[in-house]
């Protein structure tokens, strides 16, 4: 059985209407601070496409008014189920852009679950998407995903464990210092910029670095901002892997 939901946030962002635009609507630039690797075609019509792990997700562009406002719609499953997504953009003065975000469509069967986790996770992205316009402006990201299995291991297991890894105090907490020399890249050196029950976030001079854990799983959703970028996904997944194996 389906149900209807509707998620809404906002947020005010240090850049211009045609900055924030080209974070959301272009697949580089959303790509730089969202999941996956994207690709979007710029009219109504076009198809917006998220590919994580080898799973490919599309949605028809069903709004597009540069600087202004982006509406996609996923097509309706079989057992009712789709996913819609608005974002409208407003300039203030002073160089700054409020950008509201409606995610609204069906769930299945665990939509109590499923839509918590969309609840919970709006808001984190959304700062993702201020740290990259405040630290990385003008940029593009390379994205980087891993995921790692890990056997019987609680989440609280898990999170230790990754916590460890990156030389951080326990609990984590904004502001603290991460350290870890993962092999095949530079030494990674950043400070925690988001921390919930769920994930945590490390910025570093060139990079915006997310590390989520649940039981029997480990992933890593990190942006790249340095000039070589190349075999950078599968140093991540080697150390990830080599973490819990």
């Amino acid at each position: 059985m389906t149900h209807p939901f509707e998620i809404e946030q906002e947020a005010i962002l240090p850049a211009s209407p045609e900055q924030v635009w080209e974070a959301i609507a272009t697949g580089p630039g959303i790509d730089s601070w969202f999941m996956g690797r994207n690709e979007l075609e710029p009219r109504v019509g076009g198809t917006a496409a998220m590919e994580t792990g080898g799973n490919r997700q599309e949605a028809r562009i069903t709004a597009y008014e540069p600087g202004k406002r982006l509406a996609s719609r996923t097509d309706t499953a079989d057992d009712g189920r789709f996913m819609a997504f608005e974002y409208l953009i407003e300039g203030r003065e002073g160089g700054s852009t409020v950008l509201r975000v409606v995610h609204s469509g069906m769930l299945g069967d665990d939509w109590q679950d499923e839509y918590d986790a969309l609840r919970r996770g709006w808001p984190f992205h959304l700062h993702t998407l201020r740290e990259y316009l405040t630290h990385f402006p003008g940029r593009t990201g390379a994205p980087v995903f891993a995921l790692a299995p890990t056997g019987e291991r609680s989440a609280a297991q898990v999170r230790a464990a990754l916590v460890g890894a990156l030389s951080l105090p326990g609990p984590v907490v904004v502001g603290a210092r991460a350290h870890t020399e993962p092999a095949g890249l530079p030494a990674f050196d950043g400070e925690v910029t988001w921390a919930d029950e769920e994930r945590f976030e490390v910025r570093t001079a060139d990079g915006l670095h997310t590390f989520h854990h649940g039981p029997g799983v480990a992933l890593m959703f990190h942006h790249l901002f340095g000039r070589n970028t190349d075999g950078a996904e599968a140093a991540w997944q080697q150390w990830l892997t080599g973490l819990f194996s």
